[in-house]
């Protein structure tokens, strides 16, 4: 077991029996291919001076957010700055400060849409979204660990000003960059969580096992390792052969599955929303939920939307809240 980050450090809450939390599914497809917006460089942020994209993104928070009180989860909400770091944003025209005020009011947004919920969900948390300098499906490999923690300090910096309850580290494929984020995020004061994707033999783009990814990380942080890991953008036929036994799945605490077991790359350029099975996705994560009772955060990534989260949080609300047999009494 790994112990906990030392005094000091803002951290992610501990698991607790009968939290759960739901983060957001995969709002750059859903906006693109069910709302028919432009999404340039893949960037979510740049739509929000789009007065009717902007009316579309929120209704598309709302019903993620009706999905989290129906079945009593902690919104842990994110998804707007994925791509909101220097050189994403520099190909969109932004300097420096626009970029900061820009990464503000994507938390700004969140918290806007959240307001009206309170009550009706047990709480509310927000993450800030760090997507990869380079492509989430291109090796990166010349990237360094000094390089990335440099690179995504910038945006990490935004968010700390933000005050946002988690870095969440999406679609990353190699271990250097991973660290670089882990060690910005502890400089800035604030709970990391990294979540690698797999490809097709289950393994991170660049090489190692999800196992040998996340063992790598934590050695070469120290103090400053991330709270936690996840898996995203891999359907769990991808990721289920990577979960190989030991103590080590005990920092997996995020799953966000892509809703088809498609090639990445082609969902995102279809042209329309592949949606897979939203039912067997949902009892898919159920059964992961059995084997892994200490997960405790999901979500969806590319094709899934509020259909997909509320098959998925209704079944592992399920498995949950079911009776659990005394030790030594099987079926």
């Amino acid at each position: 077991m790994v112990p906990d980050h030392p005094p000091g450090r803002a951290r992610f809450p501990l698991q607790r029996p009968g939290t759960l939390y739901l983060a957001e599914g995969g709002q750059e497809t859903e906006v693109m291919y069910r709302h028919g917006h432009e999404l340039p460089e893949f960037a979510m942020f740049a739509l929000l001076d789009d007065a009717a994209a902007r009316q579309d993104i929120e209704a598309m928070y709302r019903a993620y957010l009706d999905v989290a009180a129906a079945h009593g989860f902690v919104p842990l909400m994110g998804g707007l700055d994925y791509r909101a770091s220097p050189d994403w944003a520099g190909k969109l025209g932004y300097s420096a400060a626009a970029l900061e005020d820009v990464q503000l009011g994507c938390i700004e947004l969140l918290r806007e849409v959240a307001r009206p919920y309170a009550g009706q969900v047990p709480d509310v948390l927000f993450a800030g979204i760090v997507g990869p300098r380079g492509d989430a499906y291109e090796l990166n490999h010349t990237i360094t660990a000094d390089e990335a923690e440099e690179y995504h300090a910038v945006q990490i910096a935004s968010l700390a000003q933000a005050e946002v309850d988690l870095v969440e580290t999406m679609t990353f494929n190699n271990v250097p960059e991973a660290v670089g984020v882990a060690r910005a995020a502890a400089r800035a004061g604030l709970p990391s969580a990294v979540l690698f994707t797999l490809d097709e033999t289950s393994r991170l783009a660049s090489g190692p096992s999800l196992r040998e990814a996340i063992e790598a990380v934590d050695a070469q942080t120290g103090e400053d390792r991330p709270d936690f890991y996840g898996v995203n953008c891999s359907h769990p036929l991808e990721f289920l052969p990577a979960l190989e036994p030991g103590d080590w799945t005990d920092r997996i605490r995020l799953l966000r599955p892509n809703a088809a077991s498609m090639d990445k790359v082609s969902l995102c350029r279809l042209g329309h929303l592949e949606e897979g099975d939203p039912r067997e996705l949902g009892l898919m994560l159920a059964d992961l939920a059995r084997r892994f009772p200490h997960i405790d955060i999901w979500g969806g990534c590319c094709g899934t939307w509020d259909t997909h989260l509320d098959e998925i949080a209704r079944e592992v609300r399920a498995v949950r809240d079911a009776p659990q047999a005394p030790a030594g009494v099987s079926d």
